[in-house]
């Protein structure tokens, strides 16, 4: 698979890297441990060498299965974790002082199986910790070799740049898809001029994008998607006209409408290296496929053209986690 450079400190990673969230939280039941390193070790022998964790998918339990199945080849891969939720728990909100900052790499470490963590992002913006203060924190574990690179989450423009301006970004990890597109509007510029590479999460609209979905799903309790706005009914029946577009794209290609969306992605930007996730060997393989499809510029301008037609309906997220983007 083919490599890209996030940033400008020499992080490389495979075009496509792997969200791992998926196989032990958020949503529904956490796949089987055998079948999960089964996964993970398929995904770095199909050429994945960027895998993204955090201590609050589990929560730990993300962190350790990975460090398991990876433990074999973890001097050739890249592993992204995170800090930032109050003991490593999403329903008891941030916390992202130093102290708490240094005490979640320890335990990453462990878990992780590993002498140090290639790229730590701050998981969402604390607004009771100065922002200065947590690059700070970060910046001393990677003088002490603990960490590589640093990274935030999610987070608005104003705090990534007094992060950046105490120790170098490498990545912001932010939702940017075929259906969520507001990056593009100052996130995309700012990065671009300090430099910093983007980590797009789900990419593939959370399932959606790939045409599974349709106003007839259940979801249930233990998944994520059960609370979201976009995903009640009648905003899946609304914006079934873009997975439409993308059905008849695929088609002509002979490609899948979530290997179009991927695509497109990767087409945006040189440093942009999207974690599609996936429980699934048979997506992972698919997914994995958009690595080496190339849209022309006529395809891309049918997106182009059919994104600026429809109008997506429902928000992202329901107000009490929309409230912790963007600070």
């Amino acid at each position: 698979m083919k490599k890209r450079l996030l940033g400008q400190n020499g992080l490389e990673v495979s075009a496509l890297g792997l969200g791992c969230m998926g196989l032990s939280y958020g949503y529904g039941p956490a796949t089987e441990r055998g079948e999960a390193i089964a996964l993970l070790r398929s995904a770095y022998e199909q050429g994945v060498t960027f895998f993204d964790t955090a201590e609050a998918y589990g929560p730990f339990t993300n962190e350790d299965l990975l460090g398991e199945a990876l433990a074999p080849f973890r001097r050739n891969v890249v592993i992204a974790t995170k800090f930032g939720f109050r003991n490593g728990d999403v329903s008891q909100g941030v916390d992202s002082h130093p102290a708490r900052i240094r005490q979640v790499a320890e335990d990453a470490l462990k878990r992780l199986r590993s002498d140090t963590i290639d790229l730590f992002y701050q998981h969402r913006v604390d607004p009771d910790v100065p922002m200065e203060e947590v690059a700070g924190a970060v910046k001393e574990l990677i003088w002490e070799g603990k960490v590589r690179h640093f990274g935030l989450s999610e987070a608005g423009a104003a705090s990534i740049r007094k992060a950046h301006a105490v120790q170098p970004v490498t990545a912001l990890q932010s939702e940017y898809s075929l259906w969520w597109r507001e990056p593009e509007k100052e996130i995309l510029p700012l990065l671009e001029e300090l430099g910093i590479g983007l980590v797009p999460f789900s990419p593939l609209g959370k399932g959606f994008l790939t045409g599974a979905i349709t106003s007839e799903t259940v979801f249930g309790k233990d998944d994520f998607r059960s609370i979201v706005p976009r995903f009640a009914a009648e905003a899946v029946s609304a914006n079934q006209a873009l997975v439409e577009a993308l059905k008849a794209l695929a088609n002509e290609l002979k490609v899948t409408p979530a290997q179009i969306a991927l695509a497109w992605l990767l087409s945006r930007k040189p440093w942009i290296a999207p974690i599609p996730g996936t429980t699934r060997q048979a997506r992972l393989t698919e997914n994995l496929g958009a690595a080496t499809l190339e849209l022309s510029a006529e395809a891309l301008a049918r997106i182009e053209a059919a994104l600026e037609r429809i109008d997506i309906v429902g928000e992202r997220y329901p107000a009490h986690l929309r409230d912790r983007t963007g600070r």
